[in-house]
């Protein structure tokens, strides 16, 4: 006796003779059917589905500001606004002056850091844009409720961090127009490195194996991150 069980099929799902035959064909057909009204008129115009959106959903998903302040849109915020703001809003987070909690970022500081050993990368001290500040607070903060801040919050809030960062005095009040005006302290720190010799130029494929003539060496430990093993 054979040790797997016998398996038998369910009597209604058997297709024997010319009955089951016919249903075969009728289920081929209607599959073909199918395929023949994708692959027709409709195809060659697209799929028939879904509809152009609306001038209002797209405007909910463009959201991003570039850098001379395109796409910002009306309203205005002190940095004393953005004061009681920033307290109810980031400081659980961020700290009350910037200084970061925890593992969060860093926010205020670090100018004179970026050269050394312990860089420390804040909006002061190494973002070049200020439509970076203005976006990611739009579009991503508060943490765990984005996108509920009013428009003339996030000037508040954003022209309060440029206040932390002594960018901006405690009345500068951010607005469109005001906005091309603030110059960010690293922005000069950004720039295209259009050299000929350098390898993104000269190189059309990139090198993935046996790149670096000679053995390979350890020059520098991630030491700031506490990530490279003591050695024993």
């Amino acid at each position: 006796m054979s040790r797997f069980p016998d398996i038998r099929t369910p009597p209604r799902a058997k297709t024997r003779g010319l009955g089951g035959r016919r249903a075969f064909s009728r289920l081929v057909l209607s599959a073909s059917g199918i395929l023949a009204l994708l692959a027709g008129p409709a195809h060659a115009e697209g799929y028939g589905l879904g509809r152009a959106a609306l001038p209002e959903e797209v405007a909910a998903w463009d959201i991003d500001i570039r850098p001379d302040g395109a796409g910002l849109p009306p309203g205005s915020g002190t940095a004393v606004e953005g004061e009681e703001l920033y307290t109810d809003n980031c400081a659980y987070c961020h700290g009350d002056f910037g200084e970061g909690i925890d593992r969060w970022p860093v926010l205020a500081g670090g100018q004179g850091t970026l050269t050394g050993e312990r860089p420390v990368k804040t909006v002061g001290s190494y973002w070049p844009y200020l439509s970076t500040v203005w976006d990611y607070v739009h579009r991503a903060m508060p943490f765990g409720a984005a996108q509920t801040l009013e428009d003339d919050e996030v000037y508040a809030i954003t022209a309060y961090l440029l206040y932390m960062n002594d960018v901006v005095e405690d009345d500068f009040e951010l607005s469109r127009e005001s906005f091309p005006q603030v110059a960010m302290p690293n922005a000069g720190g950004f720039f295209e490195d259009t050299r000929p010799d350098t390898p993104t130029l000269t190189q059309a494929e990139p090198c993935m194996r046996d790149c670096k003539p000679g053995p390979v060496e350890i020059v520098m430990r991630a030491r700031v991150l506490d990530v490279t093993p003591e050695e024993e």
